[in-house]
């Protein structure tokens, strides 16, 4: 069998992100916020994110990490360190982490992400599966055959409007068959953050958070 036509259940599901320290995340966030309350806010939508999924099917689950893990990590996650580089040589590499495919990687930033959404890869009959992000980038990407990744991720612009449209381009380009996910808001802004926190399910820390803060006076 394939790797395209694995069962559900068969895909890496991977998960890049930063440590949650103060200054060093969500920095387009302060103002208004403070850098201690960006960080808790990042800490939460990372959490709301890793235990999203460890409920999805999959036959390997790893954090792609910069930085150090903390309390916020849940077990049943294989952690290694991101690369050095730009963000396109780090999506790029953490794909080199899955021995074989399929596999879907998400960031942090996207706490209202669901078990349903993450399930897709390896179900589809797809090449690659694309979730465009709503301010032009993309907040998932996943590919049938991993090994694709280094030709197909690195020399991507990153962090502009088009960098989305970009690196769907270069898939379709290639000749894969693309399964295009929903777009998402991922957590920029304070804006993006109040519009992400009213897609979160009940429970969601994130959404919790962000009302402890605004119960604050913020």
């Amino acid at each position: 069998m394939s790797a395209r036509h694995s069962a559900a259940g068969s895909a890496t599901l991977l998960v890049i992100a930063k440590e949650p320290v103060p200054g060093r995340v969500k920095t387009r966030l302060t103002p208004p916020y403070t850098p201690k309350e960006a960080a808790a806010l990042a800490k939460a939508a990372l959490a709301d994110t890793l235990h999203t999924v460890l409920q999805a099917p999959a036959r390997r689950r790893v954090l792609v990490l910069d930085g150090a893990p903390g309390p916020w990590l849940p077990p049943g996650f294989d952690i290694v360190p991101q690369k050095a580089g730009g963000l396109d040589e780090r999506i790029a590499a953490a794909f080199a982490h899955c021995d074989r495919g399929p596999a879907l990687l998400v960031g942090m930033d996207t706490p209202q992400l669901t078990v349903d959404l993450l399930a897709v890869a390896g179900r589809d009959g797809h090449d690659a599966w694309f979730g465009p992000a709503a301010d032009g980038g993309f907040w998932a990407l996943g590919f049938a055959d991993p090994g694709r990744a280094a030709v197909l991720v690195r020399g991507v612009p990153m962090s502009t409007d088009r960098t989305g449209a970009t690196q769907r381009s270069r898939l379709v380009q290639a000749g894969l068959r693309v399964g295009d996910l929903p777009v998402l808001c991922d957590v920029d802004t304070a804006a993006d953050a109040v519009a992400v926190a009213a897609c979160c399910p009940p429970g969601s820390r994130f959404a919790d958070t962000l009302n402890s803060l605004a119960e604050d006076g913020r």
